[in-house]
């Protein structure tokens, strides 16, 4: 019996030739499409940066803090818009994390047998591909007539808290950010679900063996290991938030206006482009662009404070 020299690989870890250039190959084409998503990242920015300058030299930081949009004298403001997609986002998550999380934890830890989970993680799966049209048809003719008693309600039972302080007039804040909810929602269930099985599993057999209960394994081994991918997954999620376009168009009332109550009708950047850069002309178009540029940067401003708050999380169990 021979033993192959230390310095010579074996048989079963030689590659030929043919397969190391097929390995080039593919690495060559990955760092082309990683340079590529960057180049498309870089130009568009510097597009919608050139058109809005126009905007930029004549309103400068004060078109962020103006409240008005008026293309016949060109005087244009986005905090309306800024706000209303603040709030809209906020809401948005507010339902779906809680949700997103707690069903990424009933469907990755076994509580129901594998059948049903299947099942249910592919109608969770499938809300996903619903368009963002039949969300709002959903919203105009269902979630708006079911929600209308219960807004009733709070404006006139707790109107004297300030976001229940406006009398509902059917579109607003409050159903757009309803409906962007459930739109998320399959984004943060799945990238949650994935990270929590994708965890080994002797953490679990770990936890449980040094005599943790299950839901403390779950909540102070799973969850803090998982962290990032859920954080991930709820920047995805508010990043579709916050870029949704037309089922936020059609409820959300696409009112240029600022209101403490999510009751009131109010309107979001991505809606104020849809309804407006179609018939926009001179100095609008600009004052448009420089409104996507503000989503950008706050798209941009929300994943920084995400790599920060993983940053830390890591370094506190590390």
């Amino acid at each position: 019996m021979t033993l192959s020299s230390p310095n010579r690989p074996t048989q079963m870890g030689t590659r030929s030739d043919f397969e190391q250039k097929i390995d080039r190959v593919f690495l060559g084409f990955t760092y082309v499409f990683a340079v590529g998503i960057g180049l498309i990242l870089v130009t568009i920015a510097v597009v919608i940066f050139k058109d809005s300058l126009p905007a930029i030299a004549k309103f400068n930081v004060g078109f962020l803090f103006s409240s008005s949009w008026n293309p016949v004298i060109n005087d244009f403001g986005a905090w309306p818009v800024i706000y209303g997609t603040i709030v809209c986002s906020i809401i948005a998550l507010l339902i779906a994390v809680p949700l997103g999380i707690g069903t990424a934890i009933f469907l990755s830890e076994n509580f129901i047998p594998v059948n049903v989970r299947t099942v249910l993680v592919f109608l969770i799966e499938l809300l996903a591909a619903i368009p963002s049209v039949v969300y709002g048809l959903w919203g105009i003719f269902v979630l708006i007539p079911f929600l209308r008693p219960i807004s009733v309600w709070l404006n006139g039972n707790l109107g004297w808290i300030p976001i229940f302080g406006t009398s509902p007039t059917g579109p607003g804040m409050l159903p757009a950010g309803i409906v962007l909810s459930i739109m998320i929602l399959p984004i943060i269930t799945a990238i949650s679900r994935d990270s929590l099985a994708s965890l080994p599993p002797e953490l679990r057999q770990a936890s449980l063996g040094l005599g943790a209960t299950r839901w403390e394994t779950i909540f102070k081994v799973l969850i803090p290991a998982a962290f990032s991918g859920i954080v991930g997954g709820i920047m995805l999620g508010l990043g579709r938030a916050m870029g949704e376009t037309m089922a936020a168009t059609m409820i959300i009332g696409n009112s240029n206006t600022v209101s403490a109550s999510i009751l009131a009708p109010a309107n979001t950047i991505a809606s104020l482009l849809a309804n407006q850069f179609a018939e926009a002309t001179g100095l609008q178009v600009s004052a448009l662009m420089y409104a996507a540029l503000v989503l950008m940067i706050l798209t941009l401003i929300v994943n920084v404070l995400a790599d920060l708050i993983v940053s830390r999380v890591k370094a506190k169990y590390n």
